[in-house]
């Protein structure tokens, strides 16, 4: 990659490990529906005008469905479930557990699209599920002041993971040759109308206060919107696999916002942890490979 392209790579991977450091701090306010809609809301209003000025349309009788699938695997739900696990774990925890995506990812494109899995990606499985066991086994007897305590929060997060896995999969099913930018825009917008209903059930009876206002804010403009503009230049500038890379970083900024900001202290298993789920991932997607035996 250029040095352009490295400076894209880290920035996004910032912007998207402070992610969960805005949910943390919007979560308890808002509460985790009302969050997400706002999320995706924001995203749509930054996203759509850019679309339409493009014009990049496409028919919504043929992929409005699809879109609308994806909105709420990828976005809408994905980011109720990290709302509801900010309640109880911390922005770094979540984000560690976030990056066995790519894990779901490959198990999913197996099982639905029959994607080969030779020796590497299959040791990549089970190294990363062990660490996600290891830590979740750690972490779920702690106790919990006001959550849904550690063992429902840890399973949210790999629920939310299952989804972003599952939605990678289906979009190469359904929306193979749609734009990037259309998907990204037009399910952004499907999850919003499809989760205003449930949000106005469930808005806060209490103004948030201005800190969990603006991480409302950071999240919808910076963390979605301007993430997924950056990250759509990374793919057109350095390719696909280049760009995906950056989940194995954002755990590292999520971890440092999360000292910096909430003094948020992580502790040995969770660096131990990290750092087998992301050794897992980068041999499940094919990053790094099992040498061959020489032949005898």
């Amino acid at each position: 990659m250029s040095p352009r392209d490295w400076a894209q790579w880290v920035t996004l991977a910032a912007i998207w490990g402070a992610s969960f450091l805005f949910t943390r701090m919007g979560a308890a306010e808002w509460g985790p529906w009302a969050l997400a809609t706002l999320r995706v809301g924001g995203a749509s209003l930054l996203l759509v005008p850019l679309w339409l000025w493009r014009g990049q349309r496409v028919s919504l009788r043929q992929y409005g469905g699809h879109l609308l699938v994806v909105g709420l695997a990828n976005a809408a739900l994905p980011f109720v479930l990290f709302g509801t696990a900010a309640l109880s774990i911390n922005s770094g925890l979540s984000a560690i557990f976030n990056a066995t995506t790519p894990l779901f990812g490959a198990m999913v494109a197996a099982v639905w699209l029959g994607d080969r899995l030779d020796r590497s990606r299959i040791a990549g499985l089970l190294l990363g599920f062990a660490g996600v066991v290891g830590l979740a086994w750690d972490k779920a007897s702690a106790p919990a002041a006001g959550g849904p305590g550690a063992a429902w929060a840890i399973a949210a997060c790999l629920t939310a993971t299952l989804l972003y896995g599952f939605s990678a999969s289906y979009t190469k099913r359904f929306l193979k040759g749609v734009p990037p930018l259309t998907v990204a825009a037009g399910s952004q917008l499907a999850a919003t109308l499809a989760m205003a209903l449930p949000a106005w059930w469930m808005w806060p009876a209490a103004t948030p206060s201005p800190s969990a206002c603006l991480a409302a804010l950071a999240l919808s403009l910076l963390c979605t919107g301007v993430a997924y503009v950056l990250f759509f230049r990374l793919i057109a500038s350095a390719g696909p696999s280049n760009a995906i890379t950056v989940t194995y970083l954002i755990p590292v900024f999520a971890v440092a916002w999360g000292w910096a900001v909430l003094q948020e202290t992580p502790s040995l298993s969770w660096l131990w942890g990290a750092v087998v789920i992301l050794c897992g991932t980068a041999l499940s997607t094919g990053l790094v490979r099992l040498g061959r035996a020489p032949a005898g």
